[in-house]
């Protein structure tokens, strides 16, 4: 399966738009479309409107897409140069706008690389326990479909009864290993499902049982190599005025970083969290 089908993406005869069933499954336990769904499925859009691999993509959430909505994205190429396409989604349930994604797609033959970010020492995958989740899911949701364990962080149960609440992560980092069971690989649209991971983040940072609502999600793409598991290092840089910041890099089991996302959340802070799953 790609991600793509994961989704549940459409295209229709017009090759500029695409269609979105909001379904449970894309779903956070809240009931609403997960944000890096939302992303995700722009970047296919994008990609396959365009012909061209993601550089880059920011998107911005205006409001919530709930079951059984239908989200219509609309692809506008600005500028389609020799090697650069610039381009935007508008993705919309009837006339109310919810996610509004730009994006650079392209690909440039440059003898020199490198990467200078490190990839955190953390316990690999089956050493680390699942993440539990701020709230009980029906089965369906997306979290039901993902296998999330945490690798650098405490829980949120954990959280609420913490002796020293507010004592958090010192460098405001935590981490996650992340795989999708059903999607064979990581593309840059399953890339930007798991990029969306700093509101977790948060609550780590404070040491508190906290998380928050993404404003919006850039994905920064990398070197894309086969993994079974994506490392999600997450860093929060600041929680101020009610807001939150910070980003996450995506880290192949091999040590290649596969893409960098940022974020801005509003900062929520959750009620007792005892009995949490």
């Amino acid at each position: 399966m790609d991600a793509r089908t994961f989704l549940g993406l459409n295209a229709t005869h017009n090759p500029f738009r695409w269609i979105l069933p909001v379904t449970q499954g894309i779903c956070t336990p809240g009931g609403f479309l997960f944000g890096g769904c939302g992303l995700g499925a722009a970047i296919t859009a994008l990609e396959a409107t365009t012909g061209r691999p993601l550089v880059w993509a920011t998107a911005q959430y205006l409001s919530y897409a709930r079951p059984p909505e239908v989200l219509d994205l609309d692809v506008i190429v600005s500028v389609a140069g020799h090697q650069v396409t610039q381009a935007r989604v508008v993705g919309h349930v009837a006339d109310r706008e919810v996610i509004t994604v730009n994006a650079a797609l392209g690909r440039r033959h440059v003898e020199h690389d490198g990467t200078w970010a490190v990839m955190p020492e953390v316990p690999s995958p089956e050493e680390c326990s699942r993440r539990q989740l701020r709230l009980p899911t029906d089965g369906n949701s997306l979290p039901d479909r993902l296998d999330i364990r945490m690798a650098l962080g405490r829980n949120m149960a954990e959280l609420s009864k913490s002796a020293r609440p507010g004592e958090g992560m010192p460098d405001g980092r935590s981490a996650l290993w992340a795989k999708m069971p059903d999607v064979l690989d990581m593309s840059s649209a399953s890339l930007g499902i798991l990029g969306d991971y700093v509101p977790f983040g948060i609550g780590q940072a404070l040491g508190l049982p906290a998380g928050g609502n993404s404003l919006d999600n850039t994905l920064r793409m990398g070197q894309q190599v086969p993994t079974e598991w994506v490392l999600l290092d997450v860093r929060v840089h600041q929680v101020r005025n009610g807001f939150g910041h910070g980003d996450v890099h995506l880290w192949s089991q091999s040590g290649a970083l596969l893409a960098t996302a940022s974020q801005s959340a509003i900062v929520r802070m959750w009620p007792d969290m005892a009995g949490s799953r």
